[in-house]
Parts: structure tokens; sequence; C-alpha cells
């Protein structure tokens, strides 16, 4: 009796996901590209123009702007994450009291909406009677001007997104701690490895691949930043806190170019893919690269 190849039938289970996921994001980001090539708004039919819309942007001072606060916040959150994460993920590993409390009030930010944690720190920051700004006066500290200052501005709306954003790094440096086999260290020890030794040779290379997860991750989300400077700061003052999801969602929704914004989020999509496969070679290397023939 002949064997049937198992390819059909699990290409029948996959099918109606592959389908679904065409659907919703496949498709709407064709659309997306098609709407970039042409200039259209609110009432107007769309008319063809080519790369018109790319070239506008690329030549738009206030993309730039945009772009370099991007990059600046996106450097700060996911570099002082992953330290913050690591070092949080050592020492929880390493043994602390109350363990079970303390991870819960790591992992709180997590359960925070975004609206809400913005109204808890536009209140402690405060330049009048926030509770952050009283701190820092008795400290002997000027107040963060971050609704006058633009680089005070984004500093706040750094601080904010590692805050909430902390919770995701920490659990996967910790989850990868965690697998580590013992006997690595008690090996290590013996040959009269000290902790930083134990440190570098051993826990450091093993939570490589990890690491380059966790900021491939937070990478293309802070890329994505929007809620936090939208609703502490507006992308003000005079659009000098702005990031390019602001500025794509200005370009569609008050200056009414939908093409222009449409082409905004394909730079956004271009730029997170090459940031994507830059990362996934590392890790690629990292992870599987000594099984390779």
């Amino acid at each position: 009796m002949e064997q049937r190849s198992p390819l059909l039938p699990a290409l029948g289970f996959i099918a109606p996901v592959q389908l679904f996921v065409g659907i919703i994001i496949f498709i709407p980001a064709l659309y997306v590209f098609w709407l970039s090539l042409t200039e259209s708004s609110f009432g107007q039919a769309p008319v063809f123009v080519g790369l018109a819309n790319y070239g506008r942007v690329l030549a738009d001072a206030y993309f730039w702007k945009a772009l370099a606060n991007t990059v600046i916040v996106v450097l700060i959150v996911v570099h002082v994450e992953l330290l913050l994460g690591l070092g949080m993920a050592l020492l929880f590993a390493s043994g602390v009291p109350f363990r079970p409390l303390l991870l819960a009030a790591v992992l709180a930010p997590y359960a925070v909406s975004e609206v809400s944690a913005v109204v808890m720190w536009r209140f402690l920051f405060d330049p009048e009677v926030g509770f952050a700004t009283q701190a820092l006066a008795a400290l002997g500290l000027p107040p963060l001007e971050w609704a006058v200052v633009p680089w005070q501005g984004l500093l706040l709306v750094s601080m904010l997104s590692i805050w909430l954003h902390l919770p995701f790094t920490f659990v996967i440096l910790y989850a990868a701690r965690l697998a580590i086999p013992g006997e690595l260290y008690e090996a290590a020890q013996m040959d009269g490895a000290s902790h930083f030794a134990r440190f570098r040779r051993v826990t450091l290379p093993l939570l490589v691949p990890a690491m380059l997860i966790a900021m491939l991750f937070r990478y293309i989300f802070a890329f994505r930043l929007f809620s936090e400077v939208w609703l502490l700061t507006g992308g003000g003052p005079a659009r000098q806190t702005e990031v390019l999801a602001v500025y794509l969602y200005l370009e569609a929704f008050r200056y009414n170019a939908f093409g222009d914004a449409a082409a905004t989020g394909w730079l956004l999509v271009v730029a997170s893919l090459v940031l994507a496969l830059w990362y996934l070679r590392r890790l690629y290397k990292e992870m599987f690269a000594t099984y390779a023939p």
C-alpha cells in the first residue's frame, strides 16, 4: 500500500492560520504600500504619484528630527533596560528574601495601562506639586521642565518607557538564567574561578542568545513608541519631542496626508526589518552556527 506523504495533512492544518495571517497582516500592508505611492486625503480619490511621497518625507526636516528623537530614545531605553534586567535577573537567581513578593512588585508595571502610567508620571513630575519634583528639590536639584525643555521631555519619556517595559526584558533574562545548569558553576568553582570569572565565562556566554532576543523585540517595540510621547508631551514644544510614530499620526490625521503617512509607515517597516535581520543573523551565529554542516 502506497504511503501518503505527511506534508499534505500538515498543510491542511496550517492553511487556515496562514490565510488568517494573510488577511489581517499582509493584505493591509500591501494596501498601505499602494497608498504610499498615491496622493490622497479625505474626500479625494487616490492619484498615483510614484515615489514622490517618499521624497517629500525624506526632505522634511521634521521627519529627520523625529527620526533622531526615535533613535535617541530607543538607544537609551533598550540598553538601560538590558542592563537593569540583567542585574535584576542575576540578583533574583542568586536568591533574595521574599522573592515571590518582590517578583510581583517587579512585574506590576506590565499590568498598568499606558494611559494610567502617563497620568501617574505627569502627577509625579508636575513642576509645582509633583512628589518627584519635591524630592529633587530636597536634594538641591532643579525640577524636570519636561513640558518646556525638549531633551528633558525625551528623558522623561525614556524613563517612563523603561519603567513600563522592564518586566518584559527581566522575565526573558531571568528564565534564561534559571535554565543554566548549576553543575557548570560547581565545576567552575572547583577550578578556582572567581565570581566575576564565572559570570564572564559561564553566565554571560549562555545568556547572549536571550539578550539578543530581548533586545530584538525591544528595538522593534521601541521604534513604534507612540502612547508615551503622545500622552505626555504631544510631540511638543514646537514638535521637538516627536518620534516617528507621532510624526506618522500627525501626517495622517492632522494634515490629512495619507500618502505621506503611508510612506512614513513603510520607512519604519524597512528600518525594523533591517534591524531584525542583523539581530537574527547574530542570533543564528550564537545558537546554531556550531551545529551547521
